[in-house]
């Protein structure tokens, strides 16, 4: 009797632990997307608090259209300029993909006078954005 009990306690900790390690995931994909959402709409204001505590400390920002790679500190430092850029403009964007703490995004960056397709990639991890690079796809919004 002890026998058939042994397997069937095995069983459901198996199944626990692999609801646990899903949920976990999926917790962690939900966090990421929220982090995004997070940047997206910080950026659109300039928010240099919100920005800066998105970013972790040893961020690198890959900016390749410019050739451009910054710290946290330019970063933040080319906010005022970034501020006026970015009136008036929207920006849209959707998650193509998140795995492993790398998270690929399509964004719209809809201007006054131009629009622009960018993809964007993300690593996340412990909350904050560790590394970011930028790429634009189209010269318009129109394959948004």
């Amino acid at each position: 009797m002890s026998g058939k009990a042994r397997p069937v306690r095995n069983v459901r900790s198996a199944v626990f632990t692999a609801a646990a390690l899903l949920i976990a995931i999926i917790a962690a994909r939900a966090d990421d997307g929220a982090i995004i959402s997070r940047w997206y709409s910080a950026l659109l204001v300039a928010d240099r608090t919100e920005l800066a505590d998105l970013l972790a400390d040893d961020v690198r920002i890959k900016l390749g259209d410019l050739g451009v790679v910054q710290s946290k500190q330019e970063f933040i430092a080319a906010l005022d300029e970034w501020k006026g850029a970015v009136a008036g403009a929207e920006i849209r964007h959707r998650i193509e993909k998140s795995e492993g703490g790398i998270t690929t995004v399509i964004a719209c960056y809809d201007f006054p006078d131009n629009d622009m397709l960018m993809q964007e990639t993300f690593a996340v991890a412990g909350n904050r954005i560790t590394a970011s690079s930028q790429a634009a796809i189209a010269e318009n919004c129109e394959a948004y």
